[in-house]
């Protein structure tokens, strides 16, 4: 964390100084806003929290609540999220509140006694390491409270707008097209009615999504065919896994997925509910507690779940369904006028809760729209950027529903039904990649490049989120995740990966580069505004082959440290060189000739290209700028 380069700070530094909206925020709402966001479950926090970094930029978020959420539904934080929690500031804080999975056991029916369930097999859970992160359990209430304080104690000081409800929208022209209909929802404003106008509107309202249905987007797929009951209980039990997550088919009473709660004592049980008739009409939502308990016991058996206290419980059918289109344009007009209505999470794709995927994937939506929102209306970024939203996150919604339509299959198949008794444990470790979050592999566009030059840094695949590794910060001598110095503050990074020649020498091909990204005008860095500072845009670091030892900071290029704040303070945190056991050159396939990675504000790779290649870096960017660079250049 940077802080004092505004001058001495003696207080939280977390809480950024305010600017821009932030100076004279009005509690009231807007008549004009640039971007409003509908719901506050958390694609919608994210997607805040990232537009919060944006002094410039009139976010508010509306929420018919008239509070927080007190108890949330989803609870599984994949790695990928953890991850994502690091770059918003957060991460070591809910780590230390989580629950931690490290393992999954499996039970099947005991051959010698059917009617009884025994422990069959064990899986790690990140057994191929993938991950730096941890896979955690922890209430969606305290995820959107830390998302929140985020929002909070940004320059925006943004903060929700609870009790207000979205009646519908229309789409006109003008600088503010989208006009928002919305009635008071909370104790102080029943019934009263207001009207917004927008730049932007991003749907985060739910399944039953009235933004989706007001552009005229319809959810297809799967009908609901399986119920599930599922229950957050304080209990006492004979069940020696109760604190581990557990995969559970009984002989002839169904499945249960199992998982511990944060605490040491809440814990969740999906319960198998059985298939659901064709004339139900919505019966089996009317399952009492009672009957799930009882289902549970017999599932359990020869163990018990004895009951003490129940936190929260619902039943629901497992259906896969998604939206053809996120944004409001229909798909036969794409790219020919700019979107303004964006939905996101859960008014975009639903599916069954025990892949873990609702939440984690929800949010990377809203990380997706959030800085692009905020690029365009800085002025930093072409409108043809938001069109990207769309093409990228509907592809990786359909991945999810097939993903999970396989997985939620194989937990309701009953064990003579498997070829193979260790079939779903396989299942789970093979796949582990895609629900931990990192099969995401965006494809070319005007934000991901071709991969021309994969082969100079195979570790950082084109596409996908950005793999972190160790390097050694030359000022302070620490050796650092370098992923992890990546904020969630809208800027892009470029990593700089130095060529073989010494430090300081200046007929390197560093040195040439370094030369250009300064001073040439069809530099990226060259496009950032007067009056903001160096680094404002882009966060450039870069990473040395030599030990740390072996050289300091007079020998770096100027550019590598950029001057920041009022009293234009060198900032001296962007130079690393390798550690002896951990080489990132070799850890990330990074080719000794030298090589630029280019890393998009939401962690995905954007462009790998060699040193000497600065016109291909130019133009790539000349693309993303689109008319600020070409006013710059």
């Amino acid at each position: 964390m940077q802080f004092h380069h505004h001058g001495y700070v003696s207080t939280d530094p977390k809480v950024q100084p305010a600017a821009g909206v932030g100076l004279n925020r009005p509690e009231e709402l807007p008549d004009q806003i640039d971007v409003l966001i509908i719901g506050t479950g958390p694609a919608g926090m994210i997607t805040a929290a990232q537009l919060s970094q944006f002094p410039d930029v009139t976010t508010r978020i509306i929420e018919r609540r008239p509070g927080r959420l007190e108890i949330g539904q989803a609870d599984g934080i994949q790695a990928r999220s953890v991850e994502t929690f690091q770059a918003f500031g957060f991460a070591p804080e809910i780590i230390a509140e989580a629950y931690h999975i490290t393992e999954m056991n499996f039970w099947s029916p005991d051959p010698e006694n059917p009617q009884n369930i025994v422990r069959t097999s064990r899986a790690v859970d990140d057994e191929m390491g993938i991950s730096e992160f941890p896979h955690l359990i922890v209430n969606q209430a305290r995820v959107l409270d830390y998302f929140a304080e985020v929002m909070k104690n940004s320059p925006t000081r943004m903060t929700p707008d609870y009790g207000w409800e979205f009646v519908g929208l229309e789409i006109g022209e003008g600088e503010y097209p989208v006009t928002v209909r919305i009635v008071g929802s909370g104790p102080d404003n029943q019934g009263q009615e207001r009207t917004i106008s927008a730049k932007y509107v991003v749907g985060s309202d739910g399944a039953r999504s009235k933004v989706r249905d007001s552009i005229g987007c319809e959810m297809s797929g799967d009908r609901a065919n399986h119920a599930w009951g599922v229950m957050d209980v304080l209990a006492n039990t004979d069940f020696p896994d109760i604190r581990t997550k557990c995969a559970i088919q009984s002989h002839d009473g169904g499945s249960i997925l199992h998982i511990p709660r944060e605490g040491g004592y809440l814990f969740r049980m999906y319960v198998d509910l059985g298939v659901v008739p064709d004339d139900d009409h919505g019966k089996i939502r009317q399952t009492p507690l009672e009957t799930i308990i009882e289902k549970a016991n017999k599932i359990l058996h020869p163990y018990s779940v004895d009951v003490k206290s129940v936190a929260w419980n619902s039943v629901y059918e497992v259906g896969h369904r998604v939206t053809h289109r996120f944004d409001d344009v229909p798909t036969e007009l794409a790219g020919t006028r700019t979107p303004r209505v964006f939905i996101t999470g859960d008014a975009c794709h639903t599916h069954s809760a025990k892949a873990g995927q609702g939440m984690n994937v929800s949010m990377q939506d809203g990380f997706n729209i959030g800085w692009k929102l905020g690029h365009v209306l800085e002025g930093r970024s072409p409108e043809s950027l938001l069109s990207t939203y769309t093409a990228e996150r509907q592809v990786i919604a359909q991945n999810l529903i097939d993903f999970d339509r396989t997985w939620s299959s194989m937990m309701a198949k009953k064990p003579e039904e498997f070829e193979n008794p260790q079939e779903l444990a396989d299942f789970y470790v093979r796949t582990a990649e895609f629900p931990a979050g990192f099969m995401t592999e965006y494809t070319h566009s005007m934000i991901v490049g071709e991969a021309k030059h994969q082969a100079l840094a195979t570790g950082f695949p084109i596409g996908k989120r950005f793999k972190s590794a160790k390097a050694v910060r030359i000022s302070d001598t620490n050796p650092l995740h370098l992923g992890h110095l990546a904020a969630a503050d809208g800027r892009w990074r470029i990593y700089v990966f130095a060529d073989s020649a010494k430090p300081g020498a200046e007929d390197s091909t560093l040195v040439k580069f370094a030369d250009w990204l300064a001073a040439d005008p069809a530099s990226p860095v060259a496009a950032t505004p007067e009056g903001l500072d160096r680094n404002a845009w882009f966060d450039v670091k870069v990473v040395y082959q030599a030990d740390h030892r072996s050289f300091d900071l007079n020998d770096v290029p100027a550019v590598f440290k950029p001057q920041v704040g009022p009293f234009q303070l060198n900032d001296l945190e962007n130079v690393f060189g390798t550690l002896k056991d951990e080489d990132i050159f070799e850890e990330r396939g990074i080719d000794r000739e030298g090589v630029v990675v280019v890393v998009r504000p939401d962690q995905y790779v954007a462009n790998v290209l060699p040193l000497s290649a600065t016109d291909e870096l130019g133009e790539f960017f000349a693309g993303v700028l689109g008319a600020k660079k070409a006013q710059t250049v």
